[in-house]
Formats: structure tokens, C-alpha cells, sequence
């Protein structure tokens, strides 16, 4: 499938997905979470879900039991040049939607987190494949983040559904997962 027809079969599907079913697959995706075998984290890279996306907000206080001096990272978004910076967020760190309806932290009084100190990277999707590989929205803010990172970090993806085959047009810059949690199963890439 190429990418820009998986954009519309997601984003479609996505649109016909209730806030309820939505709710339970939250729940499934956190229960899988909890079987990754994850190092100590103490620096967490994730995002702040829209309305359709997968809630990382339970996984992060899942995470921060695990790992109580855990700090918690959240992009914000370069749209001149499509890249994006890792921004330190508190619980009491106000959000802010930017001009895709994407919530990232209000940047004032905050730091930004050097790349190469992040464990754990999670990322938003439409759909992956059976390779690892991702479909996003389509202006390659994360693969240029990715570039940046350790390459020890760990690469986990969220999905309500199910990967399908291949995304048959991947280019160099396009950065495989580790591991992606649907309600289902954890697929190891």
C-alpha cells in the first residue's frame, strides 16, 4: 500500500472509530504496553494525543511508576522548516494546540531536551507494517527527530489497528519501530 492511500484508509477509518471502542482499545494498548521489556527510563519522548489518537496519557503514568525520576518530553514543531524539538513538560505544564490541532507544551520558562538524551521514543501513527515501518501524517517531523537520537533509544509506535503488509513506497529517510502495541498484540521489529 503507498502511503498516501493508507493516510486516507486510516484517516477514514479513524473518523468511524466511536470515542467508546476507542476507550477499551486505550485500555487494551496500555495492558500491552506493560509486557515490553523496557530498560530504566529516565527520559520519555512522546506525544500529546489528539481526539482519534491513541491516549498516551495512561501509559505515561504507567511509566512513571515504574520509573519515578522519569522526565517527560513532548514535541513542538518547527512547520518552516518541517522539524520539531523535544520540550520538558511538567503535570502542571499548560498545552497548547498548534495550527494542526497537534496540543504541545507552552514553550515559555521550559528547556528543551537534547535528542541523544531520550530512552524511549513514542510515536503517533496511522498505520505501520509488518516491517516496522510507519505511515504519519506525511511531513517527516519524527524521521527527522529520529535522525538525532541515540542509537540505543527505543522506537514504540501505537495503533488501534492492525499492520498491514507493506508500505511500498519507504525511502531512505523513513526510521523502522522497535516495537508497535495495538490492542491486539506487541509486534518486535
Amino acid at each position: 500500500m503507498l502511503k498516501s492511500e493508507a493516510r486516507k484508509v486510516f484517516s477514514a477509518k479513524r473518523k468511524t472509530t466511536t470515542a467508546q471502542q476507542r476507550l477499551k482499545w486505550d485500555d487494551l494498548i496500555l495492558i500491552q504496553f506493560q509486557g515490553l521489556p523496557l530498560p530504566d527510563i529516565d527520559m520519555l519522548f512522546t506525544y500529546a494525543a489528539m481526539e482519534t489518537e491513541v491516549n498516551t496519557d495512561p501509559i505515561v503514568d504507567y511509566l512513571h511508576f515504574r520509573n519515578p525520576a522519569m522526565q517527560v518530553a513532548y514535541p513542538v514543531c518547527e512547520f518552516e522548516n518541517y522539524t520539531m524539538q523535544a520540550v520538558l513538560a511538567t503535570p502542571d505544564t499548560p498545552f497548547i494546540k498548534n495550527q494542526y490541532g497537534t496540543p504541545e507544551p507552552e514553550t515559555e520558562g521550559t528547556s528543551i531536551v537534547p535528542p541523544e538524551a531520550i530512552d524511549l521514543v513514542i510515536l503517533p501513527l496511522l498505520c505501520f507494517d509488518k516491517l516496522g515501518y510507519r505511515v504519519g501524517y506525511g511531513k517527516g517531523f519524527y524521521d527527522k527527530f529520529l535522525e538525532q537520537v541515540s542509537d540505543n533509544v527505543v522506537k514504540v509506535g501505537l495503533s488501534y489497528y492492525e499492520p498491514i503488509d507493506k508500505i511500498q513506497d519507504l525511502n531512505e529517510f523513513d526510521v523502522p519501530l522497535d516495537y508497535c502495541i495495538t490492542p491486539e498484540r506487541m509486534y518486535e521489529f
